[in-house]
């Protein structure tokens, strides 16, 4: 701060004014922080002591407060001043823990290398990382995103043409964005490199033509809309590794083994396992990863096995423990454990015994040879897993049955898993002459054949590892499917607005991008708190800009936001931060 002195004809006024940083422009402007009067009033109140004399130590009073951070600062209103027309006084803060891991991640730079091979003048790097942090805060269309990312406290120095020249930048380099992403990424979080996750999902259009990347194909939330197909590789430790795009009506399983190559090609992968849900683990696949150094971890459907598996795969006999050598019979087990719950009043030691039968997962194994391939088939049953499919039916029953009082003119054709398939439809005739009613009703039979595979589950493999880890790893095939959750509830990464394959491909590139974000954020943060929670927080972050003073929270604090600052080394919850402050704080996330 420094004294500046306005004289005019019949005065002169002293103030006391500093330079700012403004991140909208980027550049220092003066303002006035005090006026402190005018020469005459300032003798009279000084009572003839050197207005300027004194001014000066005012001054270096204030200079010295704001050096240890305690200086005291007077924000002045009008209620009868109205505000500058267009003027935007409310900003959010909360992409800059964003920003600090996207320069972690080396984005930065990944966008400078790219921007020297080709001639153009817009900022890529304010693109992208405009583009992920809109993906994550405030999730829209390209235009919504232009517009939203004026709500940010750094001001976008680009405009909407842009943003679509560079999507179709960034799809052609989209190998050497995920290559080097990956290789940065091991510099910011520790990756299981030797087990690997793999699922595929697809993401719907609003637009009804099918063309290129779009095209029809069976949507996983049963659309008539085109869709485009993602592949997803994921460490084990729920890190997103690689990803691949490829058209709505693409098998599936087809899409494992080329991108399985680029991890080879361009990570340098070639030693992992690789663990899949039964969808994607065809014996093509499956032996594709029985060599050179390679394995997998698949989930095995009891209902698809042939008669004589699916026979010993539900006899009760032949069960065990993990470190417990005696067989076990678990239609005594389930006797023993039905008895315990039937009593009238239980004892502490039935209780006890209750909560331990039902945390025990009990196993067999046998080797098996399908089409030239030896395989580790391991079946577990669980009374916990087995109660919890009970429960499931038990609702989807009541759904049903509801149905068919109220409104069965709502019953249709239903698909695996609808609640409807446990409705059997049968027509009334009269004298063998065209069915004149429908009757409906619940298909006991259906429930009966279903409940037979309650709280069994079956996993191939061709490790010998130890079978306890062997599940442990195949359990945690949750990740993956939680990621793609996130992507299409809170990133809403879909229904898919453009229709150029280019620019299709740079918008899950984005995406995929704030998943890792996203993902190494929670990491940060222990994974104590939801995405929901993380995002509501990040998305009210926001701060009221104080043109000469600097910035004032609006946000509530609480331990989310106390952990944020102090996992990522710097705080905005004081009163206001003021200029140079907050101009530290964006210096610091850009490290």
């Amino acid at each position: 701060m420094r004294l500046k002195v306005s004289k005019s004809k019949n005065a002169a006024s002293l103030y006391v004014i500093k330079s700012v940083y403004n991140p909208k422009t980027q550049s220092n402007t003066s303002v006035i922080v005090e006026k402190l009067g005018t020469e005459a009033s300032l003798r009279e109140k000084l009572n003839g002591q050197d207005p300027y004399e004194w001014a000066k130590s005012y001054i270096k009073e204030l200079n010295e407060k704001e050096k240890l951070g305690k200086q005291e600062t007077i924000v002045k209103y009008s209620n009868s001043k109205q505000i500058p027309k267009g003027k935007q006084v409310s900003f959010n803060g909360g992409y800059l823990f964003l920003q600090q891991i996207y320069y972690e991640l080396g984005l930065d730079k990944i966008c400078n290398t790219i921007a020297e091979k080709y001639n153009f003048t817009y900022d890529l790097n304010s693109i992208l990382s405009r583009l992920i942090f809109s993906r994550i805060i405030y999730p829209n269309s390209k235009l919504a995103t232009f517009e939203s990312s004026m709500n940010f406290i750094e001001q976008p120095n680009f405009e909407l043409h842009h943003i679509y020249r560079a999507l179709d930048i960034i799809a052609k380099e989209n190998d050497y964005i995920q290559s080097q992403l990956y290789k940065n990424s091991s510099k910011v979080s520790k990756r299981n490199k030797g087990v690997l996750y793999y699922d595929c999902t697809n993401f719907f259009f609003e637009i009804a033509q099918s063309d290129g990347l779009k095209q029809y194909g069976r949507s996983k939330e049963h659309r008539p809309n085109p869709i485009v197909q993602m592949g997803l590789f994921m460490d084990g430790n729920g890190l997103p590794l690689a990803f691949d795009i490829t058209p709505g009506n693409t098998n599936e399983q087809v899409t494992l083994k080329p991108l399985e190559e680029k991890l080879h090609r361009d990570f340098k992968l070639s030693k992992f396992v690789v663990c899949t849900d039964a969808g994607l683990s065809s014996i093509t696949n499956r032996k594709y990863n029985d060599k050179d150094g390679r394995a997998f971890i698949t989930t095995q459907s009891i209902k698809k096995l042939k008669s004589h598996l699916k026979e010993w795969a539900l006899d009760p006999n032949g069960w065990y423990l993990q470190g417990d050598q005696k067989e076990y019979n678990i239609e005594q087990v389930s006797a023993i454990l039905e008895e315990l719950e039937s009593k009238e009043h239980r004892t502490v030691k039935d209780i006890e015994t209750i909560k331990d039968l039902k945390a025990k997962v009990f196993y067999k194994e046998r080797w098996i040879d399908e089409n030239k391939l030896q395989q580790r088939f391991i079946v577990t049953h669980s009374f916990k897993f087995r109660d919890y499919q009970r429960h499931i039916r038990y609702k989807q029953i009541e759904r049903a049955v509801k149905l068919i009082e109220s409104n069965p003119k709502n019953i249709g054709k239903a698909r695996q898993n609808d609640f409807k398939r446990l409705i059997r439809t049968t027509s009334e005739t009269k004298d063998g002459e065209r069915a004149t009613k429908n009757v409906h009703e619940i298909n006991a039979q259906l429930i009966e054949d279903e409940a037979i595979y309650d709280g069994f589950y079956g996993v191939c493999t061709n490790l010998e590892d130890d079978i306890a880890e062997i599940i442990r790893v195949n359990k945690n095939r949750w990740q993956i499917e939680e990621s793609f959750r996130i992507m299409k509830s809170e990133f809403k990464a879909r229904p898919v607005y453009l229709k150029n394959d280019n620019r299709i491909l740079a918008h899950f590139i984005t995406c995929f991008i704030a998943l890792m974000i996203y993902r190494i954020l929670n990491e940060k943060l222990k994974n104590k708190y939801t995405c929901s929670e993380i995002i509501t927080t990040l998305q009210g972050f926001n701060f009221l800009e104080s043109h000469r003073n600097g910035y004032i929270p609006t946000y509530k604090r609480d331990d989310l936001t106390d952990d944020l600052h102090e996992y990522f080394g710097f705080r905005t919850d004081f009163e206001i931060v003021d200029h140079k402050k907050m101009r530290k704080i964006l210096k610091h996330t850009k490290k």
